[in-house]
């Protein structure tokens, strides 16, 4: 195929129903760049020489040095099958773990992928990962069996081997879709099991429940991956061949005289053939036939491969003449196997022919989107599709239809944003001058000579030369050269704004779903938070407002698309329009869009749900630059990098340090390159990495450190300890034998009873994964109490809610659990983490579910505003433990007493209107100060601060001192005595831990278990990979210690194994990190120092040093051989 002129691209792509959205998805290193390679070679693109050398679409420097890729970029080719011409936008993603979110943003805008799976290695974790990724965006796969190869020239396998080997993939990947299918018909089936139960509630019939009838009724065989459903195909793309069922359907119906249709049924599976009578058998009636899969695919393609590696020259040529083949007389020649190979076979079976063949049979065209994508596409949050207003739901159609009217609203999806090299954009570009232009130059090249001439006889030209006019506006000797300068800066490219400040600019890596993109086009910027709704409620003239004279909506923003682009790998190209269904390029969006965003022209339209990443950024540095004076170039740097990654986040801490999270160590290198090369262009200092722990509370153990029952004499020495523990709590608080802590606020009007309590694993787990419910649940609450409109709530809001309380109530069982899900005031830190406090306070009855139980009485609302303070320093308290000031997880903090009788009683007492001037004032100051100390705590705060004013001002009594003195003090308690309360109890720190997936082969396994152990890892499971000498294993490994493992690995095992490490959970570690021995027992094993190493205590006082705390430890361990001042010679 030749190359593709720019013409003919923007013809293909008005044609919706032939455009292919396709991405290339893989574990690492199974040859997703290289098949790109392939594919990108058949339109003349790149050579097919250098396909699989050259990696194409891998455009950095350190991509081509590592050899990963690591961003997803997009290349449009050109297609003809069946005098059908078809627009392939191709999207090449990275395989390796760390870059995962670069596969999220590939998956959103694509209809359909390419699964790559290495004949050799199989189903890898993230073969598993990308798969459940393309699942969760309801996207169509179809599957690419690459580097087959291998099994010819590593493994040496025979082609029934072959065979076996690949059918057991197939199942393999068979098996996970099925896994992916059954979860969600019984998830739907149970969805309507729980409407029906509402409807027919009233009928109480005997009911058979039986979980799989969902199943049988649902027909899922199109999911699945078979050979004869034309959905596989078989590759080596570094050989440059492929092929699917089909090819081989066609030459043999030909050759044997049986039908097509019947060979592409039998062609995979075990059917045999009978030549004499030409049938094909379900059975092998003479044993030890072979199926025809290999007796006419599989046999032909090995025996090519031994006739080229053995150099039998005759054989090869009989081969190349009866396949019809023309092999160059290089080719043929040349001594290297690999060459022979590929010109034979990529003429023979051409991979792109075979792969693009089945994309444009197989997958869908942006018509074909489903009703299903486009209404979970919409839906944000805990929102349901009928939950959205009238309007909204209207643009549904819009998605389903695609149109290219005028009429259409144009809708564009902003997965990413990536940084290119100002020089790169095609405005920026030399182009050829034409023929006038070099006369043009030539004409005033000739004229300047003359001055010059003139200038030198001392006498300036009078009469115009050929060209009048340019003199005629220049009559003076010197103004010429200025004009020439203009004209000749208009010939060459005019700098981009930015260029002085910085070489990069952004493009927004986007996907036309309805309307046609146009340049000049002016169009509504929606941000991931924005609601039509708010806007409906902001705008009175509702969705019809003309859009040039709106009021200020939150997360929405209005702009024109500046320029528009044609992705083509590593170059651009300028397009006016974009058709709908086609991926493009925007440029000038960089001050609009972070790093994902909606384009839309009607302001009804919802922001798309938010990209799923499969990777949790968990990996913190502290960054500055190596010269103080350079910091606004880092902290320029550090928005730009935000800007161009989608997984890394920036925050500044309260110590004021620059941190960068990122998914994992090479991510990490990667981001830290950028900065220093690209960003902000300066040398920069890293810290070592900053490791996030959480505190906790266990119950107490039943067995000491030399696991010997805690029995009587040892509860004496305990309780002597905790004496002497008690002694270290300061005065004026009172602490019980079973823990509960009481505390009085300084000015002695009121005072606090807090215990603290561990909550189960389960719980915990629960309130980790419904942080999003959770916050939607405060935001309900705050705005019931503030007497606000609430008819936003949708019901099946409401149901997910009572779902959660249900669940809760289901774990938290038993004597001193009862009542408490009831009793849930906050939860924390942030209003929406895995920490809760429960209130036993029977004068305020303040819940944190949505009722007519937190109905505003006046009772109620007198306590509500000191209720805030009290949540506020829980938040605190949840925020930063005593420990290492790491936040909180898995603590219930029950508040058992509350006594307020002496403020009561005070505040009725203070009536004179100076006192409540003065309350005003100190409130501000108060707000002030506190809001400074902890920005993000009141965000939903009950009452606004004028209103509190007002009540003052009255003259009412001064209990609704809101920011008040009172109400800091209360929350300094708060804290205190939650603090306390922790410390009362046995404490321990919860570390990260990463899942740990390696695979190795037997040789090297002791040494990987080694490196394991060394790094306190703990092997969940091994088992052998069928078929192969490869070991899977899976382990677990604390986050602390994985910074350099994947290199340790590597070496000691010569690269035979590599690990793939993937944040997981937070589990508690087994130390109490302030244990000393104190029974006999414990002294004889662990002497009197304790010598063997702490983990808990290492990690603890690692942090506490980091972050400037007091650390307990002697500076001097051993005294006996400390110098003297005297003779430190």
């Amino acid at each position: 195929m030749v190359l593709n002129s720019l013409d003919k691209m923007i013809q293909l792509q008005k044609n919706t129903a032939n455009i292919r959205n396709i991405c290339v998805l893989a574990h690492v290193d199974h040859g997703k760049t290289t098949l790109a390679d392939c594919l990108i070679s058949s339109n003349g693109i790149i050579s097919s020489r250098l396909a699989g050398k050259l990696r194409y679409m891998d455009s950095r420097k350190d991509e081509q040095i590592r050899g990963i890729t690591m961003k997803s970029s997009a290349i449009s080719l050109h297609y003809t099958k069946d005098n059908e011409e078809y627009l392939i936008n191709l999207i090449d993603s990275p395989g390796h773990v760390d870059f995962s979110s670069e596969v999220s943003t590939a998956v959103r805008i694509c209809d359909g992928c390419i699964i790559v799976v290495d004949a050799v290695e199989g189903v890898c974790p993230q073969t598993q990962a990308v798969l459940r990724q393309a699942w969760l965006e309801n996207i169509r796969p179809v599957l690419v069996i690459n580097k087959i190869d291998r099994l010819i020239v590593e493994l040496k396998f025979a082609p029934q081997e072959a065979y076996s080997h690949l059918k057991n993939i197939l199942e393999q990947m068979n098996a996970l879709t099925g896994a992916l299918f059954t979860s969600k018909v019984l998830e739907e089936r149970a969805e309507r099991e729980t409407e029906s139960q509402g409807n027919s509630s009233s009928e109480q019939g005997e009911q058979v429940y039986d979980w799989s009838t969902g199943l049988e009724n649902t027909d899922d065989s199109h999911l699945y991956f078979s050979p004869d459903q034309g959905n596989v195909v078989f590759t080596s793309a570094i050989d440059g061949w492929g092929f699917g069922i089909e090819h081989f359907a066609e030459i043999y119906s030909q050759k044997i005289g049986i039908k097509k249709e019947v060979l592409l049924k039998t062609l995979w599976g075990d059917y045999y053939i009978n030549m004499k009578a030409k049938r094909i058998m379900k059975v092998d009636q003479a044993k030890g036939k072979k199926p025809l899969f290999v007796q006419l695919i599989l046999e032909n393609i090995w025996s090519l491969y031994d006739a080229v590696l053995k150099k039998d020259k005759e054989k090869i040529d009989k081969i190349v003449t009866s396949l019809g083949l023309k092999i160059g007389a290089r080719e043929a020649r040349h001594s290297d196997p690999k060459v022979q190979i590929s010109a034979i076979c990529s003429q023979w079976l051409p991979i792109s022919h075979a792969v693009l063949a089945m994309v444009c049979q197989k997958l869908p065209s942006p018509l074909d989107i489903t009703a299903e994508r486009v209404e979970k596409l919409m839906c944000t949050g805990s929102q349901t599709f009928d939950s959205l207003p009238p309007e909204t739901q209207a643009l549904k159609a819009a998605f389903m239809k695609c149109g290219s009217e005028d009429t259409a609203p144009v809708i564009i999806f902003v997965s990413k944003m990536f940084a290119v090299d100002a020089k790169a954009l095609p405005q920026n570009k030399p182009r050829p001058l034409t023929q006038a232009e070099i006369a043009q130059r030539r004409e005033r090249a000739r004229q300047r000579h003359a001055e010059k001439l003139a200038a030198a006889q001392g006498q300036a030209p009078l009469e115009p030369t050929q060209d009048g006019s340019v003199l005629e506006t220049n009559p003076k000797g010197e103004e010429p050269r200025a004009g020439d300068k203009e004209q000749v800066e208009s010939m060459t490219p005019k700098p981009v704004p930015q260029e002085e400040s910085n070489q990069e600019s952004f493009v927004a890596f986007a996907r036309v779903f309805s309307g046609v993109a146009r340049r000049g086009k002016k169009i509504f910027v929606l941000g991931p938070k924005y609601s039509p709704v708010e806007f409906l409620q902001r705008v009175p003239l509702g969705f019809s407002a003309p859009p040039d004279d709106l009021p200020p909506v939150p997360h929405m923003a209005y702009c024109t698309l500046e320029n528009l682009y044609l992705l083509m790998g590593r170059e651009l190209e300028d397009l006016e329009e974009v058709p709908p269904g086609n991926v493009l390029g925007i440029g000038g969006l960089q001050d609009f869009v972070l790093k994902s965003a909606t384009l839309c022209s009607l302001p009804s339209c919802p922001p798309f749900i938010p990209l799923n990443f499969e990777a949790t950024p968990i990996v913190r540095v502290a960054v500055e630059p190596k010269h103080p004076s350079e910091m606004p170039h880092l902290v320029k740097g550090m928005k730009l990098l935000n800007q161009a990654d989608p997984c890394v986040q920036i925050l500044i801490q309260e110590t004021g340090e620059h941190v960068l999270v990122t998914a994992g160590e090479v991510h990490l290198q990667r981001c830290l390159d950028d900065l220093k090369e690209r960003f902000a262009k300066i040398q920069i200092s890293v810290s070592e990495p900053i490791i996030p722990f959480r505190e906790t509370i266990t119950k107490p153990p039943k067995v000491d450190m030399v696991n010997e029952e805690i029995g009587k004499q040892q509860k004496v020495a305990v309780i002597h300890q905790t004496k002497e523990d008690q002694s270290k709590i300061p005065e004026g608080i009172q602490v019980d034998s079973d823990g509960l802590v009481t505390l009085t606020t300084p000015n002695k009007l009121a005072m606090l009873s807090v215990r603290a309590m561990p909550l189960p694993e389960e719980v915990t787990q629960i309130l980790e994964e419904n942080s999003d419910l959770i916050r939607s649940i405060q935001q309900l609450t705050s705005s019931l109490n503030e007497g606000r409109n609430t008819q936003m709530i949708h019901q099946k809001t409401l149901e997910k809610i009572w779902e959660f309380k249900g669940k809760l109530e289901q774990h938290l069982t038993g004597r001193k659990w009862r009542n408490v899900v009831d009793q849930i005031w906050s939860f924390g830190p942030r209003k929406c983490g895995p920490n809760i406090l429960v209130n036993k306070n029977e004068d305020l009855q303040n819940s944190v579910w949505p009722g007519p139980v937190s109905k505003a009485s006046k009772e109620v609302t007198k306590y509500r505003d000191l209720g805030n303070s009290i949540v506020s320093g829980f938040q605190l308290a949840t925020l930063s433990g005593p420990m290492c000031e790491e936040p909180l997880m898995g603590v219930c903090f029950v508040l058992e007493k509350w006594d307020l009788s002496k403020f009561e009683g005070q505040g009725a007492n203070d009536k004179q209107s100076q006192e409540q001037s003065d309350l005003v004032k100190e409130g501000q100051r108060g707000d002030e100060t506190r809001s400074s100390g902890d920005e993000n705590q009141e965000l939903q705060d009950g009452c606004p601060e004028p209103f509190e004013k007002r009540t003052v001002q009255k003259g009412e009594v001064s209990l609704s001192d809101c920011y008040g003195p009172f109400s800091g003090q209360l929350i300094a308690t708060m804290k205190e005595a939650c603090r306390y309360a922790l410390q009362v109890k046995p404490q321990r720190l919860m570390a990260a831990m990463y899942t740990c997936d390696i695979m190795a082969t037997g040789d090297v396994l002791g040494r990987v278990y080694a490196v394991l152990s060394k790094r306190e890892g703990r092997v969940l499971q091994e088992e052998m990979k069928e078929g192969t000498d490869m070991f899977i294993i899976k382990a677990v490994l604390p986050v602390a210690e994985s910074f350099g493992f994947a290199d340790e690995i590597r070496k000691r095992t010569s690269g035979l194994a590599s690990p793939q490490l993937v944040f997981s959970h937070w589990e508690i570690i087994p130390s109490d990190p302030f244990w000393v021995p104190t029974t006999e027992e414990e002294y004889l094993h662990f002497g009197e120092k304790a010598d063997s190493e702490n983990q808990a205590r290492k990690y603890m006082n690692a942090v506490r040093k980091r972050k400037g705390l007091y650390v307990e430890e002697k500076i001097v361990e051993h005294a006996e051989k400390q110098r003297t001042l005297s003779k430190n010679k």
